[in-house]
């Protein structure tokens, strides 16, 4: 009887580190029974630049972990080579940098400790796809990796949760090479990512298909830099979310990913709610 009582301590103990998955996906009860390609998710263009951890000239305040915690579902990151270092960084990793897998470590962690969440990851990458495949197994977040062949019904947030297939991920660059690791362009279509001013953003497509079932929507401004001192006016509702609500009328799809800096300035998820129903 000892040894039973024992045993039974040493299972409930093991259990301990993993929190029960919640009723929620992403948030909200009223996205489970809904496709992935069926939802909004805030997104944040270059989300491993930010100010928080010191990188210059950053797009966005926080770093990745303090996006996540914040409600970001959608992360745009840039991968390097550098040396023999395989890096996260923008442009020149003199400006701020991070090791892809510490990176990816990050996102692991998140959703180790959040089981109702679905994140996003959208590479445009300059790596080889062993490098990265290297990197997510380094920081474990290969174990939640969902692998879909472009053409298929998505499945619902419900079914990736219950799955613990929790990331997707995108590349401009090697897609296809893993069944995980997949062509963004095969998969999704956006619009152009080079506007200076407001009067620049269109909804014209840029690269992908607009047949394709997941919409890159846009919507940051690049003067060389970012422009953060145009955060809370570009970011802030009504002008966000009436740009979003155009693009859905021009071209019949949900705007999936709504892509910004600085997303804690500004309204993008009373927005992203918006577009979602909620």
């Amino acid at each position: 009887m000892r040894f039973v009582f024992l045993a039974l301590v040493v299972c409930a103990c093991a259990g301990e580190g993993e929190p029960p998955i919640p009723p929620e996906c992403n948030g909200s009860v009223e996205l489970c029974a809904r496709r992935y390609d069926e939802v909004v998710y805030p997104t944040t263009h270059n989300a491993m630049s930010n100010a928080e951890d010191g990188w210059q000239s950053p797009n966005q305040d926080f770093n990745i972990a303090h996006q996540l915690a914040d409600g970001v579902r959608g992360l745009m990151l840039d991968a390097h080579e550098s040396g023999t270092d395989v890096l996260l960084c923008h442009a020149f990793c003199q400006l701020g940098s991070l090791p892809l897998a510490d990176g990816l470590a990050i996102i692991r962690k998140f959703l180790h400790d959040h089981r109702g969440e679905v994140v996003t990851i959208i590479f445009e990458s300059y790596v080889t796809p062993d490098e990265m495949a290297t990197a997510f197994a380094k920081s474990g977040l290969d174990r939640y990796v969902h692998a879909h062949v472009a053409g298929e019904p998505w499945p619902t947030l419900r079914e990736l949760i219950d799955a613990d297939e929790r990331v997707v991920v995108f590349t401009d660059d090697g897609g296809g090479t893993f069944p995980w690791y997949m062509d963004v362009w095969a998969n999704a279509y956006e619009t152009h990512y080079q506007a200076e001013t407001t009067a620049d953003f269109s909804c014209a497509p840029n690269r992908g298909n607009p047949q394709n079932p997941l919409f890159i929507f846009n919507h940051f401004l690049t003067q060389t830099l970012a422009v953060p001192d145009q955060a809370p006016i570009v970011n802030a509702n009504p002008f966000l979310l009436e740009r979003a609500r155009e693009c859905m009328q021009a071209d019949g799809s949900l705007p999936n990913f709504v892509t910004v800096d600085f997303y804690d300035q500004g309204d993008l998820f009373a927005a992203v709610r918006e577009l979602n129903g909620l």
